[in-house]
C-alpha cells in the first residue's frame, strides 16, 4: 500500500505569530468528499473536519516556525522549514509526498510540488485544514496573554485594525520584526 503524504502551510502573510505546516497521510476509507482548501471553509467547518482527520487519518504532524526564526531566515525558508518539521512529526513514513505550492522542503522521500494542490489533492486539503486550525488556535490562545492586540479576531494577519493597534501600542512579543507594519 502506498502511503501518500500531503503537506501545506498556513500563516505566510501575517505580521505576527508562527508559520505553521500540516502533514497528513489519509486512510483508504477517509471521506475525501468533505475536504476543501481550508480558505474555502468556515472556521466552524474546519474544526468539524479536523476532528474527522484526527479520527481517520493514518498519521498527521504539525510543524512550527516562530517569529524570531522567520526574521532570521525569511518567510519563504521558514515555510519550507515548517513543512519539514511537520513531516518529521508523522508517526508513519510515507512513500511519497505532495506539497502545495511551487517549492519543496528538504524531505527524505520523493516529493512533488503541486501549484493549487490545496484545492485539488485530498491529502494536501487535509494538511491545509490541520495547519490553519492549529495556527488559528495558537493565535487565539496567545490573545489570552496579549489581549490588547486582538489576535483572536485577526490571527495576526495585516488587517487595518491590526496595523492600527501595532502603531499605537508598538509591536507585540510575537511580531515578525522583518515585516512592515505600515500599510504602504
Amino acid at each position: 500500500m502506498e502511503l501518500l503524504c500531503g503537506i501545506d502551510e498556513a500563516g505566510r502573510g501575517p505580521l505576527a505569530g508562527p508559520v505553521t505546516a500540516g502533514a497528513v497521510i489519509l486512510s483508504e476509507d477517509f471521506p475525501t468528499g468533505i475536504l476543501k482548501d481550508s480558505k474555502k471553509l468556515s472556521a466552524k467547518r474546519r474544526e468539524e473536519i479536523l476532528k474527522i482527520i484526527f479520527l481517520k487519518a493514518l498519521s498527521y504532524g504539525v510543524g512550527w516556525v516562530w517569529p524570531q526564526e522567520i526574521d532570521q531566515v525569511n518567510i519563504h525558508r521558514a515555510s519550507l522549514l515548517a513543512m519539514e518539521r511537520a513531516f518529521y512529526h508523522l508517526s508513519l513514513k510515507p512513500n511519497r509526498t505532495l506539497v502545495d505550492g511551487k517549492f519543496l522542503p528538504d524531505l527524505p522521500v520523493p516529493a512533488l510540488a503541486v501549484i493549487g494542490g490545496d484545492d485539488k489533492i485530498p491529502q494536501i486539503m487535509a494538511a491545509s485544514i490541520l495547519a490553519k486550525v492549529a495556527r488559528d488556535r495558537w493565535m487565539i490562545r496567545h490573545s489570552w496573554i496579549e489581549g490588547e492586540y486582538g489576535f483572536e479576531k485577526h490571527k495576526g494577519y495585516p488587517t487595518a485594525e491590526h496595523r492600527r493597534i501595532c502603531l499605537n501600542l508598538g509591536p507585540s512579543s510575537i511580531q515578525r520584526r522583518s515585516f512592515s507594519i505600515s500599510s504602504s
